[in-house]
């Protein structure tokens, strides 16, 4: 890719055909509106402007939630944005309470682009949240909060206003 942004606008257009067929929870949204939202707060929100963070973060749910796989994503973009795909990849195969587990443990241990990411998902899945049931709202602040806690453990000092801003986003809630 001649041009560091083109691997935004290549993520953008990958991730824009992996989710063409879903749909938000409210089932009228198309679902690519979070992932292009949760570049949009990584970018115009938290101020990061890499591209490759900025790619991770528009294709962080195409491993768990599409037929794309790892070496998808390290031929089409790199073993840096792949490798950063995965850790925001929850193991479906597992039951529910170990998977959970399992992801807080992965986030906690993750690089610091991974969590600026993460941080993005959880503030634009708040965000989102209005259109949700009561008890999907208190089940979304419930899993805010873990990844909040997991976050937090070796935070480094660069994403401390992007933690500030997400839990900002969670007291509102």
């Amino acid at each position: 890719m001649s041009d560091s942004n083109d691997i935004v606008f290549t993520a953008a257009a990958f991730a824009a055909r992996a989710h063409r067929h879903q749909l938000r929870k409210d089932r009228e949204t198309p679902y690519v509106s979070h992932p292009f939202r949760v570049c949009l707060v990584v970018r115009h929100v938290f101020g990061f402007d890499d591209p490759r963070i900025l790619a991770a973060a528009i294709l962080h749910d195409t491993i768990e939630d599409t037929a794309t796989d790892c070496d998808d994503l390290i031929k089409a973009f790199g073993r840096d944005v792949a490798r950063w795909v995965a850790a925001l990849t929850k193991d479906m195969r597992l039951p529910e309470n170990e998977r959970e587990a399992a992801y807080v443990k992965a986030i906690a241990e993750a690089d610091w682009q991974v969590k600026a990411c993460k941080l993005a998902d959880i503030y634009d899945n708040l965000s989102d949240s209005k259109h949700l049931t009561a008890e999907g709202r208190k089940k979304t602040i419930a899993r805010a909060r873990s990844y909040l806690n997991a976050i937090r453990t070796n935070l480094p000092e660069a994403l401390g206003e992007a933690m500030r801003l997400t839990e900002e986003r969670l007291d509102g809630c």
